[in-house]
């Protein structure tokens, strides 16, 4: 992870967020705060973060809303990382946040410590993506769909770009590496994050949801992306490499 990734803070509680945001920079991190959407907004502007740690409850728009529409964007942002913060303690209430986009999520109260943890996790994993892209960047085909590992890509057979999470892409791009194949939970989890498991990685089951919203002409009844009972996951479709 690179030491001097620039992390920037969407909390209202300012002293949380001088907690966490001087805890982060002794650990090598550099980091801004701001207190609202509208905040990001102009911290956007004008600089580009590789990580945002966004808080669910904010006072002029909510986080989950915040999220979707970074996530609809047409530029490179729409793949920038997010880790929500939330006190929330229903399942349903975070599995929203993971199925609008978010890459992983803490709830509160919570330690610096753990954050921290999860954020280098989350930048390691982009990180060993975008050094496997660089080798890799070759071009899928699979029924149309066209998936593009160096610009990050995915078009339906419109040719349409579907936006995809920096998760839900890299999920896709390894079963389009290993189409007919059925690969288990723990086998996805280790092709698409390595030996940096984290918790939110037992979430595959949500990415792969997610996944089929946005490639299946029936997600209820997928014809693409199969569930294996007792096995796993599958790629149906006959997938050419170009």
């Amino acid at each position: 992870m690179q030491t001097d990734a620039y992390i920037l803070i969407v909390e209202d509680d300012k002293d949380i967020a001088q907690l966490v945001a001087q805890f982060l920079e002794r650990n090598g991190l550099r980091v801004s705060t701001t207190g609202s959407a509208g905040g990001l907004e102009r911290a956007l502007k004008t600089s580009e973060p590789d990580l945002l740690v966004v808080d669910l409850m904010l006072p002029d728009e909510d986080g989950l809303t915040l999220i979707r529409r970074l996530r609809e964007r047409r530029d490179r942002l729409r793949h920038l990382p997010v880790i929500i913060v939330t006190a929330m303690r229903e399942e349903t209430d975070r599995i929203v946040g993971l199925e609008i986009g978010a890459d992983d999520y803490i709830g509160k109260p919570f330690s610096p410590r753990e954050l921290l943890a999860r954020i280098r996790a989350v930048l390691r994993r982009v990180q060993q993506v975008g050094e496997t892209t660089q080798i890799t960047d070759g071009t899928y085909c699979f029924c149309g769909w066209t998936l593009r590992p160096l610009m990050r890509e995915l078009t339906d057979p419109n040719g349409a770009s579907v936006t995809l999470t920096s998760a839900e892409f890299d999920l896709l791009q390894v079963l389009c590496e290993n189409p007919r194949q059925i690969l288990s939970r723990d086998q996805l989890v280790d092709l698409t994050h390595g030996r940096n498991a984290t918790p939110f990685d037992r979430s595959i089951d949500t990415l792969v949801s997610r996944i089929r919203r946005k490639i299946e002409q029936d997600p209820k009844c997928p014809d693409l992306l199969k569930t294996v009972r007792l096995g796993g996951y599958v790629l149906t479709a006959e997938v050419t490499r170009r």
